[in-house]
């Protein structure tokens, strides 16, 4: 997995877009709104941008350490199926930040960035929907 990639995806989008919380979930609820009525309680955004900061921890030690990200998703998946988030959806919030990159960086989203992520967002899928790689 090209690492240098992922990282030069959110350098490039916070140079352009800075805090990029409410692109993100405004893709989020415009792909899937039966989303938006379990963020009803969060009137400032915080959990959103904590929600998101999370993300981004865990791509960040998935492309490096890998020290906690796949337990933690693991796990997250799990305490989400709680929340109401089926795992399917749960996954495809990755997706939706990945678009979300590639939408502010245009056609500066370079092949390896789309290669790099594609990469990650298939392993992702496969250990938060796979109910044998489900802790």
């Amino acid at each position: 997995m090209n690492a240098a990639a992922i990282e030069q995806s959110f350098e490039l989008a916070a140079e352009r877009a800075g805090d990029i919380t409410v692109l993100v979930y405004e893709k989020l609820f415009a792909k899937y709104p039966q989303m938006l009525p379990l963020f009803v309680r969060d009137t400032t955004g915080a959990v959103r941008g904590e929600m998101l900061t999370r993300t981004i921890e865990a791509v960040f030690d998935y492309i490096g350490p890998n020290a906690f990200a796949e337990n933690f998703l693991r796990c997250e998946v799990i305490t989400h199926d709680g929340y109401g988030v089926p795992p399917a959806i749960f996954s495809k919030f990755f997706d939706v930040l990945a678009e979300t990159l590639r939408d502010i960086l245009g056609a500066d989203w370079s092949p390896d960035m789309a290669r790099a992520w594609q990469a990650i967002l298939a392993d992702f899928a496969r250990f938060t929907t796979a109910p044998e790689h489900i802790v």
